[in-house]
């Protein structure tokens, strides 16, 4: 019963356009419309909370990184059984790289549902594989893992991710802003910002700096695949 009250008040509610989207793009209505309104606000449009906290979908974005990263790598297992780590981490990189997030989040209508200010033209370009990630947060929360994994395999690889397309491309992002750096003229530097859990649970967050600027932040499971992160995040900013 309170099922179906939660259901009515959001359909007759002024988020109707946004429960009936996300309903076409999950292939079931959210419990928590609140999750995914917030995911698909950029830092740009975000307000601080009487609490301090910031309502932007940066928190969400890291929640989401670590579930698709997971289900992920549980799919590339089940499908490739014979082949070992590296090549299971390489095409896992691929998967979750910055270009196709982004292009996903177009493909999903993500990207055009966004709360966002276009002040800084570069980093809006950039944010709709952040709010894809920060998507896949809210389904963990809203409907828990099962549910998150099976968005990501059937919504996301499945539907539209070409396997045997990103089997034979090579994305080494950190050799490309080398490249760049030396014809532009410019000094690349990484620095941890954060190292977080411990063992196989390691994360590593890394800031990316041109000119001693800090240009934008990677994360991932060891400090290579951290830097290349950024580097890909970066090299999609100022390609755009």
């Amino acid at each position: 019963m309170l099922r179906l009250f939660k259901f009515f008040q959001n359909y007759f509610s002024s988020d109707k356009k946004l429960f009936l989207s996300l309903k076409n793009i999950l292939g079931f209505y959210p419990k928590n419309i609140r999750l995914y309104k917030q995911c698909l606000r950029h830092r740009s449009a975000s307000v601080t909370l009487k609490d301090g906290a910031d309502n932007s979908n940066e928190r969400l974005e890291f929640l989401g990184d670590a579930v698709l990263g997971a289900a992920v790598a549980h799919y590339l297992f089940r499908k490739f059984p014979f082949k070992d780590e590296g090549f299971l981490t390489k095409i896992r990189s691929r998967i979750v790289s910055r270009a196709n997030l982004n292009s996903l989040s177009r493909k999903l209508g993500l990207f055009d549902m966004m709360e966002v200010k276009r002040e800084n033209e570069q980093i809006y370009k950039s944010a709709g594989g952040d709010a894809l990630e920060a998507f896949i947060g809210a389904v963990y929360l809203d409907r828990g893992y099962t549910a998150a994994q099976a968005f990501v395999i059937d919504k996301l690889i499945k539907l539209h991710l070409d396997l045997e397309e990103i089997l034979n491309t090579d994305k080494d992002y950190k050799s490309k802003l080398v490249e760049w750096s030396q014809k532009e003229k410019r000094v690349i530097r990484y620095e941890v910002a954060a190292e977080r859990g411990g063992g196989i649970s390691k994360y590593y967050v890394i800031d990316l700096y041109v000119d001693e600027v800090k240009q934008t932040t990677g994360n991932g499971n060891s400090k290579k695949a951290a830097e290349q992160h950024a580097a890909e995040k970066y090299l999609s900013e100022i390609s755009n």
